[in-house]
């Protein structure tokens, strides 16, 4: 009698089931075993197993693939699978002409709801960038005050947009040309100053000069990144591209 309570507890297999997702007892990719295993593993019914799963998907705890099994996390946006076609489809000034109509914007937005704490945090990761020593570190601080720019813009739809943007970006096909564009002209200190600009702009809740402060401190960047590609171009008879 208890083994068929146990058969059928739906309950009992959810507990199970959470518990293997804290020890990570599946695959390096994250992939969990199939039902029938689960079933069999766990001594409780497949009904019951798919009934757990069910709530755990609804959690965002796992993710299923069609043909591929379930896997452990929440479901990737599924931009990773697209990045290289966006890329190969595209260049750094579409990028640079993108960020500069939209981040903007979110600067403005920032100035009317950044809260008092995500100020702090900008300030905290424009000082990282400046101090960073190695191009890696540089792109990571950098990306990391921008998109807490973004966060702060307290627009969710606008944040799936700039994060489309900055997977692109981010890519390590153009992060060279970048940070060559970076290493020129001082910029550097430029930078830092032209980040805490607009970040006293959006502390001061005026969203006009923190709008304008994004634009330049972006116009700054297109302009050593046309340069930089220009030169390129003239030792290598080519044209360069990142964004």
């Amino acid at each position: 009698m208890a083994s068929n309570q146990s058969q059928e507890n739906s309950n009992y297999a959810l507990d199970r089931l959470r518990h293997l997702l804290m020890s990570e007892a599946f695959e390096k990719d994250g992939k969990l075993p199939t039902e029938r295993a689960l079933s069999e593993s766990l001594s409780v019914s497949r009904r019951s197993v798919r009934r757990a799963l069910e709530v755990l998907e609804a959690e965002g705890q796992i993710w299923r693939r069609q043909g591929h099994g379930t896997f452990a996390g929440r479901k990737p946006d599924g931009w990773g699978e697209h990045v290289g076609t966006i890329i190969a489809g595209t260049d750094f000034m579409e990028i640079m002409e993108v960020r500069l109509r939209i981040e903007p914007q979110l600067a403005q937005l920032a100035a009317m709801r950044a809260k008092a704490s995500e100020i702090a945090r900008m300030r905290e990761l424009a000082l990282k960038s400046s101090e960073s020593q190695d191009p890696d570190s540089h792109e990571l601080w950098d990306g990391a005050l921008h998109r807490q720019i973004a966060q702060s813009a307290g627009n969710q739809f606008f944040l799936t947009i700039f994060d489309v943007i900055n997977r692109v970006r981010s890519d390590e096909a153009w992060q060279v040309i970048r940070e060559r564009a970076r290493s020129g002209n001082n910029s550097g200190s430029r930078s830092y100053t032209q980040h805490s600009i607009i970040i006293d702009a959006i502390e001061a809740r005026d969203p006009l000069k923190a709008g304008e402060a994004m634009r330049q401190h972006l116009l700054m960047l297109q302009e050593w990144l046309i340069r930089l590609t220009s030169m390129d171009g003239a030792e290598t008879g080519q044209t360069s591209e990142a964004p």
